[in-house]
């Protein structure tokens, strides 16, 4: 009974959305209707600016954090073992992305999966960390920054010799590449959205 509850309450913790309440109370304004659409860091960063969107993000990131958590706290364990954090994180992947207090829609769960590697793996997340901020400023995209990270931070997963991190790692992979499928488009059309500073901006802004 107590995995039950404490994997619903990684679910509602997951499911937050953020950068819609944040909007709402600090801004008045629903980041749905502006910009992308999207509830997460890029596009509150886009529509109320750098403060709210690194609130949104550390808020994403610790969601993701404290619901992995939650079986260490709770003296909680399933078959998984020592894996049993990432089931929970795993949970909070699914309410940011399926947020029962957002119509069962949602975020693409990258400052989510970051918290939760945080909490299982400290050091994962240190290197994810570098590669998503040096990729940011070559691309100049997040959208690219994000699936290349996740990527690459698949194939090091794999040096830790922890077959349910690679297999996790693997799956969000699969998840984020197929939630940025309209990035996707826009980066071969030379359209996506750019930070206003990296290699990528100034190559962009010396063509225009």
């Amino acid at each position: 009974m107590k995995l039950v509850s404490l994997l619903v309450l990684a679910y509602l913790l997951g499911a937050i959305p953020n950068g819609v309440w944040v909007g709402k109370a600090f801004f008045k304004t629903d980041i749905r209707q502006a910009g992308s659409g999207n509830i997460g860091t890029t596009n509150t960063y886009r529509v109320l600016g750098p403060y709210a969107g690194s609130a949104v993000m550390f808020l994403d990131i610790a969601k993701g954090t404290v619901a992995t958590l939650l079986p260490t706290w709770g003296h909680v364990t399933t078959f998984l073992g020592t894996a049993t954090p990432l089931l929970f994180g795993l949970f909070a992947i699914l309410g940011h992305t399926v947020s029962i207090f957002d119509h069962f829609k949602g975020g693409k769960a990258v400052a989510t999966s970051a918290g939760m590697l945080l909490a299982y793996n400290p050091l994962m997340f240190v290197i994810a960390a570098g590669l998503w901020v040096g990729l940011i400023y070559w691309t100049s995209m997040v959208s690219l920054a994000s699936m290349i990270a996740f990527t690459l931070i698949t194939l090091i997963s794999l040096f830790f010799h922890d077959i349910y991190l690679t297999g996790i790692a693997v799956i969000l992979t699969i998840f984020v590449f197929y939630r940025h499928r309209s990035n996707i488009q826009r980066i071969r059309q030379g359209t996506e959205s750019m930070v206003p500073f990296g290699r990528g901006y100034k190559q962009r802004q010396s063509k225009s």
